[in-house]
C-alpha cells in the first residue's frame, strides 16, 4: 500500500513511519508477553491468546479505515490470469527473483541470533530473568527513533546509501553481542539499542527498495510473496541456530558466537546482492 500511495522519493519516510509502529508494538509486545508468562506461571499460551484478542479488535478498524486501492486491477486484468504462471514468473524473473532472495537473506541474517538472546543473557552472562525484557523495550525505543530518522534520511541521501552504512556497522554489534564480555547491564542495553537501530535502518531502506522492484499492477502479490519469503528466512534462521547452539550440563549455551559469525556471513551476502540489485533504483523508477 505504501508503494501505491507514495512516490519513491517519499517512500522511505512513509516506510519508516510504519516500521516505527512495528518497533513500538514489538518492543511493548515482547516485553509485555514475557511478563504475562511470568504472571501466569510460565503458561506460554497466554501471549498468543492476547494477540488473538487484539486482532479481533483491530480487524474492523482495518476494514473501515484502510483505503481501497483498486486502480491496479484494470492493469492486472490485461496480464496473465494463471496464478501459478504469475508465481513462476515472479520467482524466475531476474529482478524479482533476486529481490526475494535478498529479502530472505536479510531476514535470516538478522534473526539468527535472536532466538537465544534471553537464555544467553540469563545463563551465560548471569543477568536476572526479570531484567532481560528491558533489552526489547530499549531496543524498541531505539528502533522507533531510527525508523523515523533513517526513513527521512533515506529519502534525502538515498536508500542504498543508508543501507550501505547500516549493514556493515551492524556486523560490529552482532560480533560484540554474541561474544559479550562481563559488563554492566546498562552498557549491554546500549549495545542492543545500537544494534536494533542499525537493524531498523537496514530494514527500512532495504524494504523501500524492494517495494520498487515491480509496478503497481503486481506489487500486492509480489510484496505478499516477499513477506512469505521473509517468514521463511526467520524459520530457517531459527532451525539453523537451533542446530548450532547446544547446552552444557549447567544450562549455559555453547557455540552462540558461531551463530553470530554465520549471521555476518549471511548479511554480507545480502549486502553485496543488494548493492548489485538496487544500484540504479535511486532514479525513482520501477525496475520491472
Amino acid at each position: 500500500m505504501i508503494g501505491d500511495l507514495f512516490v519513491y522519493e517519499r517512500r522511505g519516510t512513509a516506510m519508516g513511519a510504519v516500521m516505527s509502529a512495528f518497533a513500538v508494538a514489538s518492543s511493548i509486545g515482547v516485553t509485555f508477553s514475557l511478563y504475562l508468562v511470568d504472571i501466569f506461571r510460565d503458561d506460554w499460551h497466554v501471549p498468543f491468546l492476547f494477540v488473538a484478542l487484539l486482532a479481533s479488535l483491530i480487524l474492523p478498524l482495518c476494514y473501515f479505515y484502510l483505503p481501497a486501492l483498486k486502480a491496479h486491477l484494470e492493469q492486472q486484468a490485461k496480464g496473465s490470469s494463471n496464478k501459478i504462471t504469475q508465481l513462476w514468473n515472479t520467482l524466475t524473473t531476474k529482478s524479482t527473483g533476486l529481490a526475494l532472495l535478498f529479502s530472505g537473506l536479510m531476514m535470516m541474517g538478522h534473526f539468527l541470533i535472536i532466538p537465544f538472546i534471553n537464555p544467553y543473557m540469563e545463563f551465560n552472562k548471569g543477568y536476572p530473568r526479570s531484567v532481560t525484557p528491558l533489552i526489547y523495550l530499549v531496543g524498541g525505543v531505539a528502533s522507533f527513533v531510527a525508523a523515523v530518522f533513517l526513513g527521512k534520511l533515506s529519502d534525502r541521501i538515498g536508500k542504498l546509501t543508508v543501507f550501505s552504512y547500516c549493514v556493515p556497522l551492524s556486523f560490529i554489534m552482532v560480533i560484540m553481542i554474541t561474544n559479550l564480555p562481563s559488563l554492566p547491564f546498562s552498557v549491554v542495553l546500549s549495545f542492543f539499542a545500537i544494534w536494533f537501530a542499525l537493524a531498523t535502518g537496514r530494514a527500512v531502506s532495504s524494504q523501500t527498495m524492494v517495494s520498487n522492484v515491480t509496478g503497481s499492477a503486481n506489487r500486492g502479490s509480489f510484496m505478499s510473496l516477499n513477506s512469505s519469503i521473509q517468514h521463511l528466512g526467520t524459520g530457517v534462521a531459527a532451525l539453523v541456530s537451533g542446530y548450532i547452539v547446544s547446552e552444557d550440563n549447567g544450562g549455559r549455551l555453547m557455540h552462540y558466537e558461531w551463530v553470530g559469525y554465520l549471521s555476518v556471513v549471511v548479511l554480507l551476502a545480502g549486502f553485496f546482492l543488494g548493492r548489485y540489485l538496487f544500484r540504479n533504483t535511486e532514479r525513482g523508477k520501477s525496475m520491472a
